[in-house]
């Protein structure tokens, strides 16, 4: 409760201090212009892919997760150490978080996007050389087909770039390998050189089956993709409820024999180790849940 009262106060008095502006569009502002001056570049390029795909935070979900973060986390801390200092400062903590979780959900978000393009390219290119029997001309009628986006379309355009320049498709191939690692693109591109180079008379069989490999390939992602997402659910609930066993110990205890206990630098200290390994946890848990997709 005294958390609550707290941030309302904040609230107000940021209202006076900004002359009657509206609050919510000048910490949204200010909270961009933060993301804009020092995040990373990397995270500027996913979150532009976000966007584009929709799937970023609008700046109101972004201050919603604040007063979320930080009324959980003040709540959690008052609930250990019955304390608003340690409440205001755990709270902070929380909301200190926020660009890095933001930063792993785009890097989902662009990962998942990637996948796509890359199961789009390695398809198309099959079902192009089919009718052209030519490498370069089925990359050149995947780059004009309008299936790919940026920025698998630009490598594509210039892995045709490469291929016309040095008269092979060694190189261009090397290239497109080292910047997706993918089984199924290696894969396929292993099975395009022992075509080109030692040459077939009926590459179609060769063709159905990699087709085949890399459905069975790309099933097997979205089903992890979708066991990933039910173990989110459940480890967010689990993760979020143990910190709330302390609960247990103050109706074992009672309340005052728990804060009198309080008293004790060792029950902080030992207070403070179990939220901090309960949150490295729930960060452990974030990471691999946005870790990268279909990437073997």
């Amino acid at each position: 409760m005294l958390v609550i009262l707290l941030f309302i106060a904040l609230f107000i008095t940021a209202y006076r201090l900004n002359n009657g502006k509206n609050v919510y569009e000048f910490v949204t502002r200010s909270v961009s212009s933060m993301y804009n001056q020092y995040a990373p570049y990397s995270f500027k390029t996913v979150r532009e892919k976000s966007k584009e795909l929709g799937k970023e935070y609008t700046p109101k979900q972004y201050l919603a997760q604040v007063v979320v973060f930080a009324l959980v986390a003040g709540g959690i801390a008052y609930l250990y150490f019955f304390s608003i200092i340690w409440a205001i400062i755990y709270a902070g903590v929380a909301v200190m978080f926020i660009p890095y979780l933001a930063y792993l959900r785009c890097q989902r978000v662009y990962s998942e996007f990637i996948f796509e393009q890359i199961q789009t390219y390695t398809t198309n290119v099959i079902m192009e050389f089919n009718t052209t029997q030519s490498f370069v001309k089925s990359l050149e009628g995947v780059r004009d087909s309008g299936v790919l986006e940026d920025p698998v379309l630009s490598d594509v355009k210039k892995m045709i770039d490469m291929s016309y320049q040095n008269g092979t498709i060694d190189e261009s191939i090397i290239y497109f390998n080292e910047k997706y690692p993918y089984y199924m693109v290696k894969n396929m591109h292993q099975l395009f050189l022992q075509i080109t180079k030692e040459g077939a008379i009926d590459s179609g069989e060769a063709l159905e089956n990699m087709s085949l490999d890399i459905d069975a390939l790309v099933e097997g992602v979205y089903r992890d993709r979708m066991d990933r997402q039910q173990f989110h659910r459940k480890f967010l609930t689990f993760g979020i409820a143990l910190y709330f066993l302390v609960l247990a110990m103050i109706m074992l205890l009672g309340k005052d024999k728990y804060v009198t206990l309080l008293d004790l630098w060792y029950v902080n200290l030992i207070l403070h180790a179990v939220i901090i390994i309960n949150s490295f946890f729930l960060w452990s848990g974030e990471k691999y849940y946005n870790a990268d997709v279909g990437v073997e």
